[in-house]
């Protein structure tokens, strides 16, 4: 039996926080409150949600201060809520690890949809009542458990978001081919869910990152400017 899924909202506006509340509710969702980063934080410690949706500019702990800490140790689902024209923001968020962002102001409906369409994708790459196995997916001194939304590199496990996954899933499928942002948006990304270039650079370098924290060398995801990316396998 499924459980409700439960959605974190954080921000310091209690208008924003009523409205999306009843929104979220009318549509199934159970859903947890917070106006500071700090008090939402202890709260994930204690009882976890299943995806927090984060203003940045908040009193006592800001967004981007909760989303690095969340990712010293947690895959959790992110969206950010960014100022509307603030592109700093936004990339910064998405190279920290944040799985989406939506600008202020913004549609109640354009909300819920990128929240469910970030849970279908968590449930996909994750282990279900009903997920039928799926092999490990080897490549070289990459392995990537699809059921578990394990990864590890050389034996050393690699912390991903849901996105980082389905991305570097994508690109490991046939290594040497080329996948253009394009295909990494549609392996990453519900059909319904339109996302900018910006969006899948940031979690390729993001990707980048974390592995170079494991290998100073790594260098298996190459661009090929103007084209996309690939994996090459070592």
């Amino acid at each position: 039996m499924k459980t409700t899924p439960k959605i974190a909202l954080v921000d310091d506006d209690r208008n924003i926080l009523t409205s999306v509340s009843i929104g979220l509710e009318a549509e199934g969702f159970a859903v947890e409150t917070y106006t500071d980063g700090a008090t939402a934080l202890a709260a994930f410690g204690r009882s976890p949600p299943d995806l927090a949706v984060l203003d940045i500019k908040m009193p006592r702990m800001d967004g981007m201060e909760v989303l690095r800490r969340l990712r010293q140790a947690s895959s959790l689902p992110v969206i950010f809520l960014t100022s509307k024209d603030d592109e700093l923001d936004e990339v910064l968020g998405l190279r920290m690890g944040a799985d989406d962002y939506i600008r202020k102001p913004f549609s109640q409906r354009l909300l819920i949809e990128r929240i469910k369409a970030l849970l279908r994708r968590a449930e996909a790459a994750g282990e279900g009542d009903d997920a039928r196995p799926e092999p490990l997916m080897v490549r070289g001194r990459l392995t990537l458990d699809p059921l578990r939304h394990a990864c590890t590199w050389d034996g050393q496990q690699v912390t991903l978001t849901v996105t980082e996954f389905l991305i570097l899933q994508a690109l490991a499928q046939r290594p040497g081919h080329v996948k253009s942002r394009d295909q990494l948006m549609d392996a990453a990304y519900d059909d319904q869910v339109y996302v900018d270039d910006r969006t899948i650079d940031s979690h390729i370098k993001r990707l980048r990152k974390k592995f170079k924290t494991v290998d100073p060398d790594f260098g298996s995801i190459e661009t090929l400017y103007g084209i996309g990316y690939k994996f090459d396998e070592v």
